[in-house]
């Protein structure tokens, strides 16, 4: 049986377009296996705490310092990256907000990337130590990011390619995407018979989006990204 994490950050719960694309994602993969184990991780109803001086410290303290406050700190974030270490597949649903991953997203990061746990520091760089799962980023937002720093990819790369170790995947909505409009992946196509390349490639993602957002009209408002 394989382990499929689904991470969601969307402020608007289930109703959020990010996260609506994560579970027609997972509709689809589950499709041709059904055997799969979901394990949802939603960063929104069950936020993880920010990083402060006293958080930090904790992660940083030797074991047999660690005083019991910092092992609590320690203990939550060994399960978060023990959640994606036994991870076959990692779809995450990735709103833009104000330019940049919601803040909830990034204290998310903050308690999986650390040295020597998570990654290592190489001659080379930053190397990961998670393994090699496949990583599948679902992005919405309302802005024009594409050709920016702020696309999504350039803000997810630290923690789920470089310090996973994992192969990144990137789907993302076209730039100018309106607030409201129903994601285009409910019109992916019912996995063929025996397929064995499903869900499609990303890029098949990525023109099916721009199809839909330049031949149809924009729908009534809906929660955002």
């Amino acid at each position: 049986m394989s382990t499929l994490l689904q991470i969601n950050a969307s402020l608007f719960g289930d109703q959020g377009q990010s996260s609506q694309l994560t579970d027609r994602f997972i509709q689809a993969w589950k499709a041709t296996h059904a055997d799969t184990r979901v394990v949802v991780r939603d960063l929104a109803a069950q936020p993880v705490p920010h990083l402060d001086g006293a958080r930090f410290q904790a992660l940083l303290a030797p074991a047999e310092a660690r005083t019991p406050e910092q092992q609590v700190v320690v203990a939550e974030s060994d399960a978060l990256i023990n959640e994606v270490r036994d991870a076959d597949v990692i779809v995450l649903g990735l709103p833009m907000y104000n330019f940049g991953v919601p803040s909830q997203l990034k204290a998310y990061f903050d308690h999986i990337a650390r040295a020597g746990v998570s990654f290592r520091y190489t001659a080379d760089g930053p190397e990961g130590l998670l393994g090699g799962a496949k990583v599948y980023i679902l992005a919405a937002r309302g802005g024009h990011y594409r050709g920016t720093p702020a696309t999504p990819r350039a803000a997810t790369s630290p923690p789920f390619s470089t310090s996973s170790g994992s192969p990144t995947s990137s789907s993302s909505m076209p730039k100018g995407w309106p607030w409201g409009m129903t994601p285009s992946a409910k019109r992916w196509p019912a996995p063929p018979s025996g397929s064995a390349n499903w869900p499609p490639d990303p890029q098949s993602i990525h023109r099916a989006h721009h199809h839909e957002h330049t031949e149809q009209p924009a729908r009534p408002q809906r929660p955002g990204p």
